[in-house]
């Protein structure tokens, strides 16, 4: 008995739901016809540019743009359809404010990206930065990209290559940022200096915190100030500035790690100062030679046999 009630009381439920809803169908038909007519309409422009543009960034730019423009548009009139159906104006223009943040999600964290840099000083233009794996100069800063004078890769010691990287925005969210020059202009450097175990390392090492002094005074003096400038901002502290020489043990010698600091934008020049002086020291030394691998063997000698008494 209670089975036969509940069954006739479905088409009852249907029926009123069909009265309630009745223009419901109306509206998936005419969100189709939009689908439609704006996909045919991407057809019809992508041919169009296919055919008038050559350019394949110009051509990629302007498809990128339709299809914003597109997917607004698309979002505004199925909007405009559903508007009655949901019965809340509040409702459609919350609907509509998130299908244009998905739409332009892209553009949005660029902008946000942007107020991010210049808001936190993350970097400014001229700063040399790494980004990731990218490393160069800030030559460029927009509201949609920054752009970089590429450093490295296939060209060693941190000097250009001569390309320019334009990065979104956005990648400071995504990626560890390395400011090389922001509030403190130096870095670190190290060369690594490899003696023979028969030289005379302590000659060696004298003569390198000689060509070290002579070559960074001025960056000491300059780094002091850098780092009382910088410590206003930072908890920044080096216990040492000057250069120093640091002895350590290798398979193939005593190393001789020379630890200094240095303009990044002058690293190979001084680099290559430091090896051209010590080499010539090292020269007029007798008693200092470079190590370089080598295999040592040794042969055990037999005592002579004793006579047999």
């Amino acid at each position: 008995m209670g089975d036969n009630s509940i069954t006739s009381q479905i088409p009852q439920a249907l029926q009123q739901g069909l009265q309630d809803g009745g223009n419901i169908p109306l509206q998936v038909v005419e969100t189709i016809a939009v689908l439609l007519l704006l996909g045919l309409a991407r057809s019809l422009v992508k041919r169009f540019l296919s055919k008038r543009i050559e350019d394949n960034s110009t051509r990629y730019s302007w498809r990128k743009n339709i299809n914003y423009l597109l997917t607004f548009l698309a979002i505004l009139v199925i909007g405009r359809i559903w508007v009655e159906g949901i019965g809340s104006i509040a409702t459609y223009l919350g609907l509509l404010s998130a299908g244009i943040a998905i739409a332009l999600r892209g553009p949005l964290t660029d902008i946000a990206g942007w107020t991010f840099i210049l808001s936190q000083k993350t970097f400014s233009v001229g700063d040399r930065i790494q980004i990731g794996s990218i490393k160069g100069d800030v030559i460029d800063i927009r509201m949609m990209k920054f752009s970089l004078l590429e450093i490295g890769n296939w060209v060693h010691a941190d000097q250009s290559t001569g390309r320019v990287v334009h990065i979104p925005n956005h990648k400071i969210f995504d990626e560890d940022v390395y400011n090389y020059t922001a509030d403190f202009e130096f870095i670190w450097n190290e060369i690594p200096i490899l003696v023979t175990f028969e030289s005379d390392w302590r000659k060696a090492k004298q003569i390198i915190e000689e060509v070290a002094q002579q070559l960074m005074q001025d960056f000491t003096r300059t780094a002091q100030n850098e780092v009382r400038k910088a410590s206003q901002s930072y908890l920044i502290h080096f216990q040492h500035l000057t250069p120093i020489v640091y002895t350590s043990v290798e398979a193939d010698g005593v190393k001789l790690t020379l630890r200094h600091l240095t303009n990044p934008r002058r690293r190979r020049s001084l680099n290559q100062a430091v090896w051209e002086r010590i080499l010539d020291r090292f020269n007029a030394e007798e008693t200092i030679e470079f190590a370089y691998p080598t295999t040592r063997f040794y042969t055990s000698v037999q005592p002579p046999a004793l006579p047999k008494s």
